[in-house]
């Protein structure tokens, strides 16, 4: 668990899938707010330890790291399957919660899972990859979607430290509503993991008051780290005003 805690209102982070909390590592340089960088639960064991894990395993970890935080009040920030999580999680929180910040995320309706905010073709094809192939995309599937933009050593970084997650994380429905705070969707205009179709119907689901758009490609925290900082600290001043 990475933190840095002097702040009155903090950042929660929350990964996509296969990722680890230090993705975000070069968003928080220098960052000049609390934050806590969520780790996923048993990320370091063997992936059959994992293998049994449910969404709401992820959640109760998740929510037990946040507890043991300091800051009262706080801004869950979401990336990719992250969103799922973390849209369970903001209900865990709605004391202390300021705000949540989108960044192409997955966002389902009450009663959805990751896999219901997917078009029809696609949903059923990624179901039979969850039951025969499991959680990792072959190597150039990460490429191509994750990595698009990214340069060649980012790129062999995240495929040779892509974690397969829990199938249930996909698959297990959450049943809350989107939270009544300040929200922001971060929609990212050359993703080809989360084409723009489906980054509309996850603004649609979200219904924040503000949309704003990087041009890049699904992992802004390594192609625009700067870009990405300068939204969240201007999310954080625009609620303290």
């Amino acid at each position: 668990m990475l933190k840095h805690s002097q702040e009155k209102i903090g950042f929660v982070f929350v990964n996509g899938a296969g990722l680890e909390a230090r993705v975000w590592s070069k968003v928080v340089e220098g960052f000049e707010h609390p934050y806590l960088l969520v780790e996923f639960p048993l990320r370091k064991s063997s992936f059959d330890s994992r293998r049994g894990l449910s969404l709401e395993d992820y959640v109760t970890h998740a929510k037990r790291q946040v507890d043991e935080w300091g800051p009262r009040k706080i801004v869950i920030v979401a990336h990719s399957l992250g969103g799922v999580l973390a849209h369970r999680l903001a209900s865990e929180l709605t004391d202390r919660l300021a705000g949540i910040v989108a960044v192409g995320a997955a966002i389902p309706k009450n009663g959805g899972s990751f896999l219901s905010i997917l078009p029809l073709p696609q949903k059923l094809i990624m179901s039979v990859i969850l039951r025969t192939l499991g959680t990792k995309p072959p190597e150039s599937a990460i490429r191509k979607g994750l990595c698009s933009d990214l340069s060649p050593e980012q790129a062999t970084d995240i495929v040779g430290g892509f974690i397969p997650e829990a199938v249930r994380v996909y698959t297990d429905r959450i049943n809350v509503t989107v939270p009544d705070v300040r929200k922001l969707y971060v929609k990212l205009a050359n993703d080809k993991e989360f084409p723009l179709s489906l980054q509309d119907k996850m603004i649609s689901n979200f219904s924040p008051q503000f949309v704003q758009t990087l041009e890049t490609g699904h992992l802004p925290m390594l192609s625009n780290p700067e870009g990405l900082r300068a939204i969240l600290e201007n999310f954080l001043s625009e609620e303290l005003r």
